[in-house]
This record gives structure tokens, C-alpha cells and sequence, in this order.
């Protein structure tokens, strides 16, 4: 008789899960598109003209392998950001970053930190390598450094998460929040600032923060204000010495030759980025108007995303949430208690919006009723 594979004790004592189900997979299920795509945090605006026909150009070229040190993008990365060149990893995606950093300094029973119902892309790596993870509540709809700092000390984590601007709430803390959460890190403990919309943020979001610091890596992603989630780009800016030890492990060629153009060229073009914040800026203007016309607060957003507070417990939201795909407008929620009284609503163009708006008034009320 064929004996199936031998995983590993950690791999069969996994579920075979992802994070999140995908809106094609609702799709499939339901047997028809949705009308408005609102659920993911991609872009709606896309991406720059510039960057579509750089990777265009590229097709052309797409029988080589992509650069496998990613030289100059990294370059262009490292002067846009006055580092140096090796303080740039990049990979595919955050997740990706996130994967590999894991990878790098978290092994079977090793203590991590992060909030609950936070990231949970975070959670999945570290899960996967029997990492011990140690959740912290939100507090007021924020991520809170300060019970995230008390449990690294209670439990000598190797990593605290943290994301500023945060997803699922929208919430930011200021720079000087995130600087002090710094100085007063163990020793020993890496925070991992996830900053995936601090493009979005308002001025005074993003700290400085000295290139050569070894307590903290800071990852981007071209995903969220650049608008390529599909292309799947991020890097992290970090001390040297971790930098150069994401090459023992990553995937070199994990970043094709097309997506390095486009990257390079998303980054050349700051007009189109600055473009796309303005959009934004608007868009949760109509957002917050859009809520309170049906009685739902709008929490203050430093996203492409707005949460939006139902008004109840997360049984009503997720009547809410289902009621609004039932109407073809895909959406997402918070997944842990109190946050999941709220329904999380990607910001889109002038079509997409006026698609929300019609369909949640129907949507509540089916919810209530």
C-alpha cells in the first residue's frame, strides 16, 4: 500500500486554512461577480500609467528571471527613503517579508507578540513555525504599544507586531507614540512596524527612525497607495546586518522581472501617488457623509479604508456584511470582539461609492429586520 507523505509533527498539526477567502472565491460560490470590489484594501484608483507600461515593456523580456539582487529597485528604494542600499530587502509582499523575517528568528515554542485581531498574515507564519503567539487587546480602536511592550517584557518575546496605521481599524498612532515604543523596547525584542498605508497616513504618521537601528524593521509594500497588490512588491528598511540575513533564506528570483519595472516606475512617479492621496482624502469625506446618513459612525480613517461602526455586536455585522454581498457589494469586517461590531469598507472611485450607498440602506435594514 503507498504511504501518503511524512509531514512534519508541526505541519499535520496545522489546519489547512488561509486568512482570508478571497472575493473570487465568494464569487465562485455565489455564481456571480460582485458589482463593487470593496473588501481587499487594494486600490481603486490603480496603478500609475507609468508603471503599466513599464511592465508592458517588460512582457517582452519576461523569458529572463527578474534580477535576482533587485539592485535597482533597491537603489531607487534606498535613495528615496536616504538609506543606503543595504538597508533594502525587497520580497514579495509584506507577507512574504513577514514569512521569511519569522523564518529568520522564530522557532518551535519561541514567544511573539501582537493584538488581537490584528494582522492575523502575521499570526499564519508564526503559526507555521511553532512560534508561541501572545495577544494583547485593542484599546479604544487602536493597537495599544503599551500593553503590546508589558507582555513582550512578561513573556522575553523575540518579536512584537505592530502596524501603523492599523488594519482593520484605520486607527494611527503619532510618531512620537511610535518613537517611544522604541526607546522602550527589551532588549532583545525586534519590533516589526508594518507601515502598509503610511502612505495614506496624514503628515506626522511615519517617525524617523535611525536606518542602522537593530530594534526595529520597517516594511512598505507598493500594494496599498502605489496600487499594485496584484503584482505582490514590499521591502523593509532595516539595520545592515539583518538585511543581509534575509539572503540566506529568502526566494531570489521571488520577484519577477515585470514587477521590478513596475515597481521602479510606481516609485519614479510621486505625482500619481500624491493623486491618489487626494482621491482618498475625498473619498473618506463622502464615506464619513455616506454613514451618517444611515446612522453608522465612521471611525476617523489614515487608510484606503474605512470602518464603519454598526451600532450593535459583530451577530448584527455579520447580518450586515452578508445582506451587502447579497446586493453584490463585497465587503469585510474585524474579526475579534468589540471590533467586529464594525464592517470595513475599501475606498473606491465615484462609481463604487455610489453602488455602497445604494445598497446599504436595504442592507441595514434586512440586517434589523
Amino acid at each position: 500500500m503507498t504511504q501518503p507523505p511524512r509531514y512534519t509533527a508541526l505541519t499535520a498539526s496545522l489546519p489547512a486554512t488561509v486568512p482570508f477567502v478571497g472575493p473570487e472565491t465568494q464569487e465562485r460560490a455565489r455564481g456571480r461577480p460582485f458589482a463593487a470590489r470593496m473588501g481587499a484594501n487594494e486600490s481603486l484608483f490603480g496603478p500609475s500609467p507609468r508603471a503599466i507600461a513599464a511592465m508592458a515593456q517588460a512582457a517582452a523580456e519576461v523569458w529572463m528571471y527578474g534580477d535576482p539582487e533587485i539592485h535597482d529597485l533597491r537603489t531607487a528604494l534606498a535613495a528615496h527613503h536616504g538609506v543606503g542600499l543595504e538597508n533594502i530587502v525587497v520580497a514579495e509582499g509584506i507577507d512574504g517579508l513577514l514569512g521569511y523575517l519569522v523564518r529568520l528568528l522564530v522557532g518551535p515554542g519561541d514567544p511573539v507578540v501582537t493584538s488581537d485581531g490584528a494582522y492575523p498574515t502575521f499570526n499564519f507564519h508564526v503559526a507555521g513555525y511553532g512560534g508561541s503567539l501572545h495577544k494583547v487587546p485593542y484599546s479604544f480602536d487602536h493597537e495599544d504599544p503599551q500593553a503590546l511592550l508589558a507582555m513582550a517584557r512578561a513573556t522575553n518575546a523575540k518579536l512584537i507586531y505592530l502596524a501603523n496605521p492599523d488594519n482593520p481599524m484605520g486607527s494611527a498612532h503619532p510618531a512620537a507614540t511610535i518613537t517611544a515604543m522604541i526607546e522602550a523596547l527589551p532588549d532583545g525584542t525586534l519590533l516589526v512596524l508594518d507601515e502598509a498605508y503610511v502612505d495614506l497616513a496624514p503628515p506626522g504618521t511615519s517617525p524617523t527612525i535611525a536606518p542602522d537601528d537593530p530594534r526595529v524593521i520597517r516594511l512598505r509594500t507598493f500594494s496599498k497607495g502605489y496600487g499594485m497588490a496584484g503584482a505582490r512588491v514590499g521591502y523593509g528598511v532595516a539595520a545592515p546586518g539583518l538585511i543581509t540575513a534575509f539572503n540566506k533564506l529568502r526566494n531570489h528570483f521571488g520577484v519577477g522581472r515585470m514587477v521590478q519595472a513596475g515597481a521602479l516606475a510606481a516609485l519614479a512617479d510621486q505625482a500619481h501617488l500624491a493623486s491618489v492621496q487626494a482621491q482618498i482624502i475625498a473619498a473618506r469625506a463622502e464615506m464619513g457623509r455616506i454613514a451618517a446618513a444611515n446612522g453608522l459612525i465612521a471611525l476617523p480613517s489614515a487608510t484606503n479604508f474605512v470602518t464603519l461602526d454598526c451600532g450593535a455586536d459583530g451577530a448584527f455585522a455579520r447580518l450586515v456584511l452578508a445582506e451587502l454581498a447579497a446586493r453584490d457589494i463585497f465587503v469585510r469586517m474585524p474579526f475579534v470582539a468589540p471590533q467586529d461590531r464594525c464592517i470595513r469598507v475599501s475606498l473606491g472611485d465615484a462609481r463604487s461609492l455610489a453602488l455602497f450607498a445604494a445598497a446599504l440602506p436595504a442592507a441595514l435594514a434586512a440586517a434589523r429586520g
